[in-house]
């Protein structure tokens, strides 16, 4: 029995140590968690659609920035050093393929967002900007309620990385 016993602590040193060898390798190439973008203005005034589901992950993003104040009320854009006027947000379900019979087989989605980045005096730090996202969806009648499901978790995804996109546009911006 007590053989057992050391045997299992022997086993738990050696986890343990290859636990911590993994942890240090791991810190030793540069691996870290992604961080919020570290954007060189310290306010923006954000123009967009209210009921934009882009805009609120858009506005989320910001908001997490702790060094950032995002201001939405016009009386407030004069005090913002730099305006991100989203112009237009298009979602589109287009029909890419067909069987024998004609029925939607495939589908391609798309999300088109405009954007431009301006102080308030109207300098363009960031002329208008065309993103787009597409994805692919198969289509089946008989699993419509399903295919509903996925198509709106793709459009989730492409917003998710059309706001990192602006993001990371709006880190790049030189000067004021």
């Amino acid at each position: 029995m007590t053989q057992t016993v050391t045997r299992r602590q022997s086993l738990r040193t050696l986890y343990l140590g290859a636990a911590g060898l993994l942890s240090y390798g791991l810190s030793g190439c540069g691996f870290q968690l992604r961080q919020s973008a570290d954007l060189p203005f310290k306010s923006l005034f954000l123009i967009l659609p209210r009921q934009s589901e882009l805009g609120t992950g858009l506005r989320r993003n910001l908001a997490s920035n702790a060094n950032l104040q995002v201001f939405t009320e016009a009386k407030d854009m004069a005090a913002s050093e730099v305006v991100l006027d989203v112009m237009s947000e298009l979602r589109e379900r287009v029909v890419v393929g067909l069987n024998a019979s004609g029925q939607v087989r495939e589908l391609q989605l798309r999300l088109r967002v405009k954007f431009r980045l301006r102080t308030p005096q109207g300098k363009n730090l960031i002329p208008e900007v065309e993103l787009q996202q597409q994805r692919d969806l198969s289509f089946l009648e008989t699993a419509a309620l399903s295919k509903e499901i996925e198509e709106a978790m793709m459009y989730r995804d492409m917003q998710t990385d059309i706001v990192q996109q602006i993001l990371r546009r709006l880190a790049a911006v030189k000067s004021l």
